[in-house]
């Protein structure tokens, strides 16, 4: 589980690169109301990870919504987006299967009670971001943009080794 929880944070890490980048490229062709759109769903993305993250501290997280009032320029939320995912990753470095099966208490952004192990958390913000990254693929396709492949297949047979290294995310 662990090596697979270090291989799927790598791959979301490249996907998101990827996303960001097309988006940027083809921003100019955007309506300004799809690209406020895809900039919320990617800013929502970051919050939730803030979110958990600190769950998986033991702190408050002091959101009150999942998203913020106002909507990051691309630049600075790519920024954000890297240093959540550089924080994961090293997170992982110091975790075990053990503390990935441990099973944690934490109030969500309604109030409700929630309780998750931490590879159920580390997990939910992969598919969560994977989720996301489609919705804003649709926006690029909608304005004739072609949205990057970010499969997992692709990642693993393409990509992996050298994103790794570039990035500075390997383990």
């Amino acid at each position: 589980m662990l090596a697979l929880m270090h291989t799927l944070w790598r791959y979301k890490a490249w996907a998101n690169e990827n996303l960001f980048a097309a988006l940027a490229a083809h921003q100019a062709r955007l309506a300004p109301a799809d690209d406020e759109t895809a900039r919320r769903i990617l800013n929502h993305v970051w919050v939730v990870e803030q979110i958990f993250q600190a769950n998986l501290q033991g702190v408050r997280h002091g959101y009150q919504a999942l998203n913020t009032p106002a909507t990051p320029h691309l630049a600075e939320l790519l920024q954000a987006q890297r240093a959540s995912e550089r924080w994961y990753v090293d997170y992982l470095a110091t975790q075990s299967p053990d503390t990935l099966a441990q099973k944690l208490d934490f109030v969500f952004v309604d109030g409700r009670p929630g309780r998750m192990t931490r590879g159920e958390m580390l997990t939910h913000l992969v598919t969560h971001s994977s989720h996301h990254r489609g919705m804003v693929g649709r926006i690029l396709a909608a304005a004739g943009a072609t949205p990057p492949k970010d499969t997992l297949t692709v990642f693993l047979h393409t990509e992996a080794p050298s994103a790794a290294a570039a990035r500075g995310l390997t383990t």
